[in-house]
């Protein structure tokens, strides 16, 4: 290139740095490459902590592995001695006022077959779940569809209810209901596309077949805690990084983009990798339809209380709990977590090195939960903890992260929205979007939307110079 080329990437979390550092490997190093982060740090849901002298992730704490994109990265920047697998615990369910052992061959709660529910389920759920095949076919529409309305209909309140909208509350802090078949499932949607005539049939049609022996992992982590992805994706981006500084305006300008922060920024191109809200504002101008696209967004907040419990204490033999919605402790009170992971069981270093388990907490459109104070927080989580595993030990340190608007909804309507930034966004000259909003709200799908995000846009820039 004759000349420097210079990009800002507004947004410091997981899809901002991956975006930065792909830039330095496709521009070289006389790219100037600016990160603009509005808080006083970089890794956004990615943050690890220390809670009783330990590290430990309060926000993302883990990577799918079938999804390829965050484990090749990690191996890229060369942290693939670090990568640890979740034990042999299984996860459990706390659903009719019982803890039991969560199905293992379901999608997403989803069964092929009745009898792998009836552990958790009445016999009338299970005999709802049974009766499915026998319904007339189901009928897909071309647009999106009501993920919770459409089980319900078919498989019966109580799957929805003990299974899936737990589940699910995991991945995307909502219930079934409000969450789209096609947004969140889209392989169901595909099979049910195809003619499989019951939910139960396509469900069989993608699960694997059943396996001998232990399966292999699903879920990876690094040990010593995800911010050390954070670090090395900034340190090899190598990108002048300005914390505290939010871009409150984004212009076009006759030969490239003008950002607005505490000063004026001109730039050759811009990867926004912020949360809708800022992408809304930030895009309002210069392009309106991916403004209201972003707006249409809808957000879940919620709450990860960690606790560290002195050495010795005895966490339940499994690897979580999910709990179903309005399950009520002993003395009749309403349980405040929806899902507790006993960290010490799902993965093993940290089991070697303490006592540690989180709690989250709220699911979309349960504000008046996060309005609670960090004391009553807690306070609380403790006594869900009492309740539902036993663990009545006081705990030796106790960290609360809050998440406002941390995961964006995949309802009904989701993939209109990110068509229509798409589309909006194409028009644009040397403008990229990415994030969780656009194709799937996991590690590996932030960084795959990045991934591309600056390669579209690096491509942009070599012709241009």
């Amino acid at each position: 290139m004759s000349e420097q080329v210079s990009v800002a990437v507004v947004g410091g979390g997981i899809s901002g740095l991956t975006a930065a550092f792909r830039l330095r490997t496709l521009l070289g190093p006389s790219a100037a490459i600016t990160v603009f982060e509005s808080t006083s740090r970089l890794g956004g849901k990615l943050h690890t902590t220390e809670v009783a002298g330990l590290p430990v992730d309060v926000g993302a704490e883990a990577f799918l592995l079938r999804r390829r994109e965050a484990i090749e990265l990690v191996a890229e920047i060369g942290l693939e001695d670090l990568v640890v697998h979740a034990g042999s615990a299984k996860p459990t369910v706390r659903a009719g006022g019982r803890t039991v052992g969560l199905p293992r061959r379901t999608l997403m709660g989803i069964p092929a077959d009745a009898a792998e529910v009836s552990g958790v389920l009445s016999e009338r759920g299970v005999a709802a779940v049974a009766a499915e095949r026998e319904l007339p076919a189901v009928q897909m529409p071309a647009h999106d569809v009501g993920l919770g309305a459409l089980l319900r209909e078919r498989l019966g309140d109580e799957l929805v209810d003990r299974l899936v909208s737990p589940l699910l509350g995991g991945v995307y802090g909502a219930r079934a209901d409000d969450l789209g078949l096609r947004a969140v499932l889209p392989a169901l949607a595909n099979a049910l596309d195809r003619g499989a005539g019951s939910i139960t049939a396509a469900v069989q049609s993608l699960l694997p077949p059943a396996r001998s022996g232990e399966a292999p992992p699903v879920f990876g982590t690094l040990r010593g805690g995800l911010q050390q992805l954070v670090q090395r994706l900034a340190d090899n981006a190598k990108a002048t990084v300005k914390f505290g500084t939010p871009v409150r305006e984004l212009r076009r300008t006759a030969d490239g983009w003008q950002l607005k922060a505490a000063e004026r920024h001109a730039v050759d191109g811009v990867i926004l990798a912020v949360p809708p809200p800022a992408a809304r504002r930030l895009l309002a101008e210069p392009a309106p339809g991916a403004a209201a696209a972003y707006g249409r967004a809808e957000q879940a907040s919620m709450a990860v209380v960690t606790l560290a419990f002195p050495a010795g204490t005895e966490l339940p033999q499994a690897s979580g709990l999910l709990i179903e919605e309005g399950q009520r402790r002993s003395d009749g009170s309403t349980v405040l977590s929806k899902a507790m992971t006993f960290s010490s069981r799902k993965w093993p270093h940290i089991g070697e090195a303490g006592v540690i388990m989180r709690a989250s907490v709220g699911r979309f459109g349960q504000n008046e939960q996060l309005r609670m104070t960090d004391t009553a927080l807690v306070d609380g989580v403790l006594a869900d903890v009492a309740d539902l595993t036993g663990v009545r030990a006081e705990p030796l340190d106790v960290h609360v992260q809050r998440w406002g608007g941390g995961l964006p909804r995949y309802g009904p309507d989701h993939a209109e929205c990110v068509t229509a930034i798409d589309k909006a966004v194409a028009e644009l000259p040397r403008l990229e979007v990415a994030g969780a909003l656009l194709n799937g709200v996991g590690i590996p799908a932030c960084i795959g939307t990045a991934d591309a995000a600056a390669r579209r846009l690096a491509s942009q820039l070599t012709v241009r110079h």
